[in-house]
């Protein structure tokens, strides 16, 4: 089972359809009672950084700390690969689940500031577990204003303005900054990969 959790603005939908296309079967959770049940969990993020402040009133960070240390799959799309971080620019008072080190940054207004559409990624620090069976340098489809600094967990990387994360793993926890759900084959090849790994 693979749990998803929805803190009230996140993308449900989709990436519920996506591993359900997979037959991979899901829930939708909102309480910290079940995230602590739960054999793996993924954190859709629409919006903004300052969301985050959903999960802690809830008490759902706690619960999602708490089982990540315990080392179940934990999988960050999108914003939710942000929170991963320390912090990020778009909401300096707000402290990210500090996973992995670091700001999050937004990009410069010139010539724009919103990454959208499909870009090509490159592998680093060896293989990942998600991209098993997916070629480095393929493409996948981005949305984003906020980027993610390249760290020691990095697993891939693309070029907007700048060069940044474009994936992450540590032990059990993994983070997209692109959106799988809306990535086609390779896409439904990470997500099916993550719902295989070892509870």
């Amino acid at each position: 089972m693979i749990s998803l959790i929805d803190y009230g603005a996140g993308n449900m939908a989709s990436v519920r359809k996506a591993f359900e296309h997979l037959a991979l079967e899901t829930e939708i959770i909102d309480k910290p009672e079940q995230i602590s049940k739960a054999t793996k969990l993924v954190l859709p993020g629409v919006g903004n950084f300052k969301s985050l402040e959903k999960l802690e009133q809830t008490g759902m960070r706690a619960a999602i700390q708490e089982s990540v240390a315990r080392g179940v799959p934990f999988l960050g799309i999108c914003l939710g690969m942000q929170w991963l971080f320390e912090t990020s620019t778009e909401a300096p008072e707000v402290q990210g689940l500090g996973i992995f080190p670091g700001k999050c940054a937004r990009f410069t207004e010139t010539p724009r500031s919103l990454h959208v559409g499909w870009n090509q990624i490159s592998f680093c620090n060896g293989s990942s577990r998600l991209f098993q069976g997916i070629a480095d340098g393929s493409y996948f489809y981005f949305t984003h204003s906020y980027w993610c600094p390249i760290e020691s967990s990095s697993s891939a990387t693309t070029q907007f303005q700048t060069e940044f994360a474009a994936a992450l793993e540590k032990k059990n926890v993994f983070g997209m900054q692109f959106h799988p759900e809306k990535s086609g084959d390779s896409g439904l090849r990470i997500l099916k990969n993550f719902g295989e790994l070892p509870c």
